[in-house]
């Protein structure tokens, strides 16, 4: 710190000179005696700087914080440290030995509800439970607040187990906690990845260790980061960052992206070695880079969450009611007699909106926030600035709102938001219409029928829908569950074509009407064999009859097709109004 001091403001009055090689120097000035001659000024700012310097407080840990703030009788410590400084009434501070037996008395006073408070480290979480068990006085919901993680995973899941087990009367709420220093998503990042990777090897099934506590953006090194970090890295080689320039960054890092001639290499640094590199910059600089390669990532994510495509393990579905209505086998093993199943379930579920009181905290927490009301449906909605997304092209930034309402999210590019219907408000109206939506959505059950393809799925894989490819869990109150993946109505037709059941007929005409006017055409046996599907006519969308009799043709006008003679041949279509009746009428055979 001297030394810093002594280079900020130095005390010695130097002098210049122009050397034989035309470099100029500076030497310490000294007077005739040989003495050095000092600066008055600035050795009385050095002064005064160490003097603020040293009246500052010492900074505290995290533990000695916590301690200190909410005191020592409201906090349970239990860590493997042998002694600590105790703060005593009359502001002294005493020192306190801690033995095993402490740590214990200390668990038991959070289990039992006198200290609201735990504190617990890697030595301190080894076998012992901290969850809200029945067993015990304390029952209040665990919210646990993961600090300086560190670099192991199975720790973390150790840690985390911890206020998660069985017989408890609540689920905890996790919260990691990080500052707003951007590098310190490399350490997040490396707990997801990992707990990801350890819940899939440990338990042999997609739901990952995570349990959904990390959204698929932040883990760092997954191949949504991996292909936005390639784009990045062409964005610096354009020119097109204001991050940082291309000569800066690789003076900076000692990353070569270009060879000799200038030409990017095929062989670029890899994620981990690019992030490591970045937390060696300064402050402000890495919050720069994150924030435009976090816009690249978030881009790469959203497309694949729009596109069905993003795979987050498994996902939970609470409902309140399930009820099974059909149960229809798919395909039976020849070896194993296993069975795949298409399940109907008719599931009920009360919506849970956002309460007033913490959608204010958060407008007041954040300084982006915005109330809004929508000028055609009178609904509210709280504007808060979201993540940014980037063209990966040319590297332009795409402004993005957040709309939280209280049953759901949404996100909203900026210009879609001013060409919209959300117009601000005053939060005195806000608040009385979020008052009214939240009643209306607690007091609403919304019941829908659902498809879940089950059992032995990988024989039938390639057969399901590829554009939704989660797997879901549906878990009802009374403890029932089914593991699968859904199916779409307009899907199920494609689903028994390519399984070769002949089971088509028995679907309901709506069903057959979707999936031809999405694309996927429908093969019917009775009563004659023919085939749906959707066809265009002068640039318009038809539904066709294909392969009827030319018997049959006087039937199928009287109960409402038509026919037209394009290219010398007569070909049969269905009105797209009523094709979900006319369907019905030619399935059954009735006239």
């Amino acid at each position: 710190m001297i030394d810093y001091l002594e280079r900020a403001f130095p005390t010695r009055q130097m002098r210049i000179f122009t050397d034989e090689t035309g470099a100029q120097r500076s030497v310490p000035m000294e007077d005739e005696a040989g003495n050095p001659v000092y600066n008055p000024e600035a050795e009385a700012a050095r002064a005064q700087l160490i003097e603020n310097l040293c009246a500052l407080p010492p900074i505290m840990s995290a533990l000695e914080g916590i301690l200190e703030h909410f005191g020592h009788d409201n906090v349970a410590e239990v860590t493997g440290r042998t002694k600590r400084l105790v703060s005593t009434g009359d502001g002294r501070q005493k020192l306190e030995s801690r033995s095993t037996r402490t740590s214990q008395a200390e668990a038991a006073a959070f289990m039992q509800g006198r200290k609201r408070i735990l504190v617990f480290s890697d030595a301190g979480g080894t076998g012992r439970s901290y969850h809200a068990s029945r067993d015990v006085p304390n029952q209040q919901q665990r919210v646990h607040l993961l600090l300086e993680p560190g670099w192991r995973a199975d720790r973390a899941i150790q840690g985390l187990g911890r206020t998660h087990r069985t017989h408890q009367a609540s689920t905890p709420l996790f919260r990691p906690v990080t500052t707003d220093c951007k590098g310190e998503l490399r350490f997040t990042s490396t707990i997801a990845r990992r707990l990801d990777s350890l819940g899939a090897l440990t338990r042999g099934q997609r739901q990952t260790g995570g349990q959904n506590l990390f959204d698929p953006a932040d883990n760092l090194e997954s191949e949504y980061a991996c292909a936005a970090l390639v784009s990045w890295f062409h964005l610096l080689v354009g020119g097109k960052l204001t991050s940082v320039s291309h000569a800066e960054f690789e003076k900076r890092t000692g990353l070569e992206l270009c060879d000799k001639d200038g030409v990017m290499k095929d062989d670029l640094p890899p994620i981990q070695r690019w992030l490591n590199r970045i937390l060696a910059l300064p402050i402000a600089l890495q919050n720069k880079i994150f924030d435009e390669f976090l816009a690249l990532v978030e881009t790469r994510v959203s497309a694949a969450r729009e596109a069905g495509r993003l795979d987050v393990g498994v996902e939970t579905i609470l409902v309140d009611t399930a009820t099974l209505i059909d149960d229809t086998v798919l395909r039976t093993d020849p070896v194993s007699g296993a069975t795949s199943h298409l399940l109907t379930i008719e599931i009920a579920r009360r919506r849970t909106p956002v309460s007033l009181e913490r959608v204010l905290r958060i407008a007041d927490n954040d300084g982006t926030a915005d109330y809004l009301m929508n000028a055609k449906s009178g609904m509210v909605a709280l504007q808060t600035r979201a993540r940014a997304l980037m063209e990966e092209k040319e590297g332009t930034p795409i402004p993005r709102f957040e709309l939280i309402r209280p049953t759901r999210r949404e996100y909203m590019r900026e210009q879609e938001l001013f060409e919209s219907a959300w117009s601000p408000i005053d939060r005195q109206l806000f608040s009385e219409k979020w008052l009214e939506e939240a009643q209306e959505a607690a007091n609403k059950v919304d019941t829908e029928t659902i498809r879940l393809a089950t059992g032995l799925l990988l024989p039938i894989w390639s057969a399901l829908p590829n554009d939704h490819l989660v797997v879901n869990r549906i878990a009802d109150k009374e403890g029932n569950s089914w593991l699968g993946r859904l199916v779409f109505d307009d899907h199920v037709v494609q689903l028994f074509t390519k399984l070769g059941l002949d089971r088509t007929d028995n679907l309901p005409p709506t069903d057959l009407v979707k999936s031809a006017l999405t694309g996927r055409s429908v093969d019917l046996a009775r009563p004659f064999p023919m085939c749906i599907k959707r066809s265009l006519v002068n640039g318009s969308p038809r539904i066709e009859l294909v392969g009827a009799p030319p018997a049959q043709l006087a039937w199928l006008k009287s109960i409402g097709c038509f026919t037209e003679v394009i290219q010398y041949r007569t070909r049969v279509f269905v009105p797209v109004p009523t094709a979900a009746e006319i369907v019905g009428r030619i399935v059954s055979g009735s006239p």
